[in-house]
């Protein structure tokens, strides 16, 4: 053998131990996708009713669309509000997925989620490590073996693989994807929920400028009786108190006018931080409500299900728990992997010239199989927690479905009563005005005194009031039912599995 030769061996020399190495890993990759231990994941059922129990409003009922329209229609999907026809409305719901900042909190946290998609991922590659030294050291010259002054350069590389045979590592990616879409789902509930305040909030504002409104024209009329009054005293014909009580209502209703501003400046300051301005930056004209809530198609009880954001977050916490049942079974597994272990690949020299070259290669790796013999319980234990886990979301599920329903048919019993009211209403309205007319003239024709015409004053304002006051119920209940509707989301627009796991 020559000098060469013997410096730089063949490498089928090498051939035996690299083929080995190379078959267990492979053998080891194809068993790391052979099984998954734990329970496959089915939906559960949810208490869903064949139909509503409320029937709709009289004047939706006309219209022939309240049970058989889709999910789709009716209600533009994202943009709801428009149904309204209220510019202003429109401008301030979209400044909410722009600037609202408890918005942007939930959507920096669905990127957050969809980053654990990506580290959950990384578990089924090895980890490799490298921790280059260079050494100078000095051993005694009185040692047996003294070597005197000696640099070692070392550059060690440490790898560790754990193969995914019973699944726990898939279950964890698939956990943490359906993590992912839950809190996708919860970021639109959110939004759902912030424009829906901002509209009832706007509603109010609207019915509090109508109650001003109201106001300002009883105050013109509450002037025109205190000249009436005056006049009549003037003339003989009426007493000193006739004035004043004429004056203490006209003032009563002047404080109640001044009083309206507090309110609106308050649904005016809350509409601003809905939309993620300060309240300095938000300044809403004045009118009032002018329309009647528009028809909103409610569909069929079991497509609510796949119509509202929370109750897709609950389904996909029931799925994300179903997983952590599987990674707690496979912990009775053994684990099997490949290790470097102490003595790791790398390359190892005393020379810097020769430190990167192959002659100076080491390593050590082999398969290892690690399984816990005893533990006191704790593996059982996990198992235990996490099933219990799981039926407390599928209880949270089962309620969420629950309370979807009932908020659905409060709001539709809602319009329908307050129609029936506010008809009601408009009457006693009528008529309120009729008795007000019958006693001023009663009045002018001195056969009556003035406490009359004040009694029936504030029998009409009342009224009025309580008509304005309906009306903006009306408008409310007709939000609330759209929110509980989903407001034009349904589970299509759930992200998938695979869209999840992109990230940038």
């Amino acid at each position: 053998m020559d000098h060469d030769t013997a410096k730089h061996p063949p490498a089928d020399c090498q051939l035996p131990t690299a083929c080995c190495l190379l078959l267990s890993a492979l053998c080891l990759l194809f068993l790391s996708a052979a099984c998954m231990v734990g329970p496959k994941y089915h939906r559960p059922t949810a208490p869903a009713p064949s139909a509503y129990k409320e029937t709709p409003p009289a004047t939706w009922a006309e219209t022939q669309e309240w049970k058989q329209a889709q999910p789709s229609e009716g209600v533009k999907r994202g943009k709801w509000w428009e149904i309204y026809n209220d510019a202003e409305l429109n401008a301030l719901e979209e400044q909410v997925s722009i600037s609202n900042q408890n918005l942007k909190m939930a959507e920096a946290q669905f990127r957050e989620a969809k980053f654990a998609v990506r580290i959950a991922h990384s578990n089924l590659f090895p980890t490799i490590s490298v921790t280059p030294t260079i050494v100078n050291a000095r051993s005694s010259i009185n040692a047996a073996l003294s070597t005197g002054r000696q640099t070692t350069y070392d550059l060690p590389v440490n790898v560790s693989w754990e193969a995914d045979i019973w699944g726990s590592v898939r279950r964890s990616i698939l956990s943490s994807k359906e993590a992912a879409q839950a809190s996708d789902a919860e970021l639109e509930n959110a939004r759902l929920s912030y424009q829906a305040e901002l509209a009832q909030d706007y509603f109010e504002l609207r019915g509090t400028d109508g109650e001003k409104e109201l106001l300002e024209t009883t105050v013109k009329s509450y002037q025109d009786y205190l000249k009436l009054t005056r006049d009549r005293f003037s003339s003989g014909v009426a007493s000193g108190s006739d004035v004043a009580q004429a004056q203490t209502q006209l003032e009563t209703a002047r404080a109640q006018l001044i009083d309206f501003n507090v309110a609106r400046a308050q649904y005016e300051h809350a509409i601003a931080v809905l939309a993620g301005k300060a309240p300095a930056e938000v300044n809403i004209s004045y009118n009032s409500i002018k329309i009647i809530p528009p028809v909103v198609p409610v569909g069929l009880p079991s497509q609510l299900l796949e119509r509202r954001p929370d109750i897709a977050n609950a389904e996909r916490q029931m799925a994300e728990a179903n997983e952590q049942i599987g990674i707690a079974k496979a912990a009775f597994y053994p684990s099997i992997g490949l290790t470097t272990n102490s003595a790791p690949v790398g390359l190892e020299s005393t020379s810097f010239k020769h430190w990167i070259s192959w002659p100076s290669r080491f390593w050590s790796v082999g398969p290892g199989v690690a399984e816990t013999v005893y533990d006191a319980g704790k593996r059982r234990a996990t198992l235990n927690q996490n099933i219990a886990a799981y039926d407390a979301t599928v209880a949270n599920y089962r309620q969420t479905v629950l309370t979807a329903f009932q908020q659905v048919e409060d709001n539709v019993a809602a319009l329908r009563v307050l129609e029936d009211e506010a008809q009601a209403e408009d009457q006693a309205v009528k008529a309120a005005q009729n008795a007000l007319d019958i006693s001023t003239y009663q009045y002018k024709a001195g056969t009556v005194n003035y406490l009359a015409v004040i009694t029936e004053q504030a029998i009409l304002l009342q009224d009025q009031v309580q008509a304005v006051n309906i009306l903006t119920r009306r408008m409310s209940a007709s939000v609330l039912l759209i929110e509980a509707l989903g407001g034009g989301w349904d589970a299509s627009t759930l992200p998938t599995l695979h869209d999840v796991a992109q990230v940038k």
